[in-house]
């Protein structure tokens, strides 16, 4: 495969951010309205600390991944905490190091802005992620509960 280019979302990546993420979206089989869409990508370009950002990758100038990430304050730090919300590779570029890739991009971020570190979570079925995440994270004792 040729060699991957990950760089933040500009916003001539519309189109290949809202055919990315519609994917994202259905492998989860969910659906957001376009309100959202909207909202979203407005979001990734506005100013402040605390606004969502993204990465996107290519491969022979064809999007093929997308990374969203969110830095958040914390009580247990003066640092504050980066998330990584969202992450989807093409799947005729999984297993190529896309993912892996979009990740790295995340970390490199995070340390760059003195962060704690990135975290994120996945459904237990994710099978084939997870064994991405096996080998570059740490599987936490966390649980999450949703209220409301």
């Amino acid at each position: 495969m040729s060699d991957v280019t990950i760089r933040p979302l500009t916003e001539a990546d519309h189109a290949d951010w809202r055919r990315l993420w519609t994917e994202y979206l259905k492998f989860y089989e969910a659906t957001v309205p376009e309100e959202v869409y909207a909202s979203t990508w407005a979001r990734l370009f506005d100013d402040g600390e605390y606004e969502p950002r993204g990465f996107i990758a290519t491969v022979d100038g064809k999007a093929v991944g997308l990374v969203h990430y969110i830095l958040h304050r914390t009580c247990w730090s003066v640092k504050n905490n980066c998330y990584l919300q969202d992450l989807f590779a093409d799947p005729e570029v999984r297993g190529k190091g896309i993912g892996r890739a979009l990740i790295e991009a995340v970390y490199a971020e995070g340390e760059r802005l003195d962060t704690n570190g990135v975290y994120w979570m996945t459904q237990h079925f994710n099978e084939t992620a997870r064994k991405l995440y096996d080998r570059i994270g740490t599987l936490t004792p966390f649980i999450k509960y949703q209220g409301g």
